[in-house]
């Protein structure tokens, strides 16, 4: 297919991703506001901020103790990170971005797709933080489940050609950075607390595996066993690896691309996450580390994928 067709359907499928997922972490953040710890408020404002590589807006957000600054606060962080403009990476944002890629690529993709993407931004497009306030865990679940929607739909309705695998290699990337980065913020922000085991139910909550890990090891919750089941785990659809063996199942369809030197490289990236993970993560006594590894070579992995297929030299191409 086309390397501009190509391009749009990969990236409307990572900014899709990116809303739902931080649609996810907003809804289980906001409902913490009603019942939980200034301690694990801050906690998990902090590792959103630190997952999405962004400050928070300018002030004092994590420094005072008492329960109305957390409560005032919470609404300042929750519009900066969902309805602020400026900010590529918020839930408006990613969803704009997700769905112009999507009126650019409309012949690619199937009218039920648009139409059900095309509801889900009308309904956010004029919204701003105090319109969703009242309960805002109800915005952030109903946008998870437009996006998820979407998802569904286009499984159901979508010709399995090149344009299916660009999207689930898009999302799947998208999938595996995110989920690496939001554990690197867990293991680093959970190192300077007391409380070892803070923030680590949210983490099995966020990639809807609570349920799993009880009938893996039980109720006790140990840190060593959340991060062995989100990090290696293959039944487990939002596991790091799941989401590094999707990405390399995708490749593996698309067959070469154009750009044969970036395509063999992409290659090589996806089956070394996945050999870091199957092979080094059982035996790994620095986690963190490994981590960063994974993370590095997903993101190597991105830019290879768009340098096989987006932005290779007409030269190197064995079609010219």
């Amino acid at each position: 297919m086309l390397s501009r067709s190509a391009q749009g359907v990969y990236w409307m499928a990572r900014y899709l991703a990116r809303a739902g997922y931080l649609s996810r972490l907003l809804e289980l953040q906001v409902q913490f506001l009603v019942d939980r710890s200034v301690e694990e408020i801050h906690f998990g404002w902090k590792r959103i901020y630190q997952c999405m590589r962004r400050f928070p807006p300018p002030g004092e957000q994590f420094l005072p103790e008492a329960d109305e600054f957390a409560l005032a606060d919470a609404f300042t962080l929750a519009d900066d990170l969902t309805f602020e403009r400026s900010n590529p990476d918020s839930v408006w944002s990613a969803i704009a971005s997700g769905r112009e890629n999507a009126r650019q690529m409309r012949h690619c993709i199937s009218g039920e797709m648009w139409t059900c993407l095309n509801a889900a931004w009308l309904r956010i497009r004029d919204l701003e933080a105090v319109d969703i306030w009242r309960t805002p865990e109800v915005f952030y679940a109903r946008t998870r489940s437009e996006i998820h929607n979407f998802v569904g739909v286009a499984d159901a309705t979508m010709y399995r050609g090149a344009a299916w695998r660009f999207m689930r290699l898009g999302r799947a990337i998208e999938r595996a950075q995110l989920a690496v980065s939001l554990l690197l913020a867990q293991i680093e922000l959970s190192r300077q607390t007391e409380r070892r085991t803070l923030g680590w139910a949210s983490m099995l909550r966020t990639h809807h595996a609570l349920e799993a890990y009880g009938r893996v090891h039980g109720i006790e919750m140990k840190p060593d066993r959340v991060l062995d089941l989100l990090v290696a785990d293959p039944s487990l659809p939002g596991s790091v690896l799941a989401t590094v063996q999707a990405a390399a199942a995708e490749l593996e369809g698309l067959g070469g691309g154009p750009g044969v030197d970036a395509d063999a490289a992409a290659r090589r990236l996806a089956g070394r996450a996945e050999a870091l993970i199957l092979y080094d993560w059982p035996e790994a006594s620095e986690p963190e580390e490994l981590l960063e590894r994974v993370s590095q070579s997903a993101r190597d992995l991105h830019e290879a994928v768009l340098g096989a297929f987006v932005d290779y030299a007409i030269e190197d191409s064995p079609l010219r």
